[in-house]
This record gives C-alpha cells, sequence and structure tokens, in this order.
C-alpha cells in the first residue's frame, strides 16, 4: 500500500520523507564482481522499467508470487534484477531501533521481536536499488493492527532499516516514499526501497517494496 501523507512532517508536501532525511549523494552504478563484493562504475542513463519495457502491474503480481514462497531472487527477477548482497539480523526491543512517533509507541507498547533484512538489489545495467524488510511482531492482532496504523502515516517515525554500509555500499538515508506495509496475524511487515546508483523508477522501486512485504521471517 502507499503511505498515507499527514502526521508530523506530512501534509500535502512529504518534503524530506518520512524519515526526515534524503538519500545521500553520490550517483555511481554498482555491478557484482567475480569474488562477489559490490564495484563501482558509470552511471547508468535508463530506468530499469523503461530499459526493460516491463508491465509492472504483471510483474508485481509474479513478484508476490516468489515472495510468499520466500524466494527474493525469484522476485527481483520480474524485474529483471538480482540480488548482489544481502544482510539480516534480529533484535531483542524494538525501542532503540525506531525514531519519532513509532518510538514513542514502542516505549508504551513494546514489541516482542524485531527482525530486519537489507538487500543491494541491481540490473546489468548498473542500476542499484536498497530494499530494507522489518518484521515487527507483536502480543496480538490488535496491536499489530494498532501499529500498522500509526507506521503508515508518513512523518510519525520509522522502523531504523539496517545501516547500508553493511553492503559495502555509501551510506543511504530512507524518505520512506517507496514504502509498503501488511499485517501477518500479530506480526506487521514494512518494507522500503531507495535508488542506489543508476536510475530506478518510482514505480519501480514502489513494485519491489510492495514485493519485499510478503517476504516470510
Amino acid at each position: 500500500m502507499a503511505r498515507r501523507i499527514g502526521g508530523p512532517g506530512g501534509g500535502s508536501d512529504p518534503g524530506s520523507g518520512k524519515a526526515g532525511a534524503v538519500v545521500a549523494a553520490g550517483v555511481l552504478a554498482v555491478s557484482l564482481t567475480a569474488g562477489g563484493g559490490l564495484s563501482l562504475g558509470g552511471g547508468a542513463s535508463t530506468t530499469v522499467a523503461d530499459s526493460a519495457g516491463l508491465n509492472l502491474t504483471r510483474a508485481k503480481s509474479e513478484g508476490r508470487k516468489s515472495a510468499r514462497n520466500g524466494d527474493a531472487d525469484g522476485a527481483w527477477r520480474q524485474l529483471n534484477m538480482r540480488t548482489l548482497k544481502r544482510t539480516a539480523t534480529p533484535a531483542l526491543e524494538c525501542v532503540s531501533h525506531s525514531f519519532g512517533q513509532v518510538r514513542d509507541h514502542f516505549v508504551r507498547n513494546p514489541c516482542k521481536s524485531l527482525d530486519r533484512t537489507l538487500f543491494a538489489v541491481g540490473d546489468d545495467r548498473g542500476n542499484v536499488a536498497v530494499v530494507s524488510v522489518a518484521w515487527v511482531g507483536f502480543r496480538n492482532r490488535r496491536d499489530a493492527g494498532e501499529f500498522k496504523k500509526l507506521i503508515d502515516v508518513h512523518g510519525t517515525g520509522d522502523i531504523s532499516p539496517l545501516a547500508t554500509p553493511l553492503l559495502g555500499l555509501a551510506d543511504i538515508r530512507f524518505s520512506g516514499l517507496n514504502y509498503s506495509s501488511r499485517t501477518d496475524g500479530s506480526t506487521v511487515v514494512i518494507a522500503e526501497t531507495e535508488s542506489a546508483s543508476g536510475q530506478v523508477s518510482g514505480e519501480t522501486l514502489d513494485a519491489m517494496a510492495d514485493m519485499a512485504s510478503w517476504l516470510p521471517r
């Protein structure tokens, strides 16, 4: 789903985004090296979606199916992209890994679990995006639903994504503008994407966020 605009920092103009920050400067293409690391090269000239001639509606639908089965690469392939690198880590609490009204909510209503993962996803033209997914566990469905209502509003804070330097990339801040969330029982799944290098269209980033939100914990 698209994030609703409102709350502190919201309104008709989302400004610097839900996270209160913008993507770090530096538009360099990233490719997978033979050793499995990330290497930097020249920028791409076209967006992923435009260059591939993709039907994003169909790609998103097929990507969801792969994601539900835990096949992240199968989802990215619908966009002619692949995982370049991935990192993941669990946490025992949510307060220190959140900010804004979201953090205040956790002070009053602690989560039961937090798992976060971060992908660098790219194509053969040097276009790269980062995909953050967080699974936030609560005591019951009601608590999960209340949290989702809060975090879906742009400007209310966020779960802090894992740091992109863990993937060998420059520091990239998530704006919260390419976003999707859903509830899965007593868990809320939050997915956000940003362009890291080259030119990845907003529509493609939105599709990736939608797909990522269906990945199982």
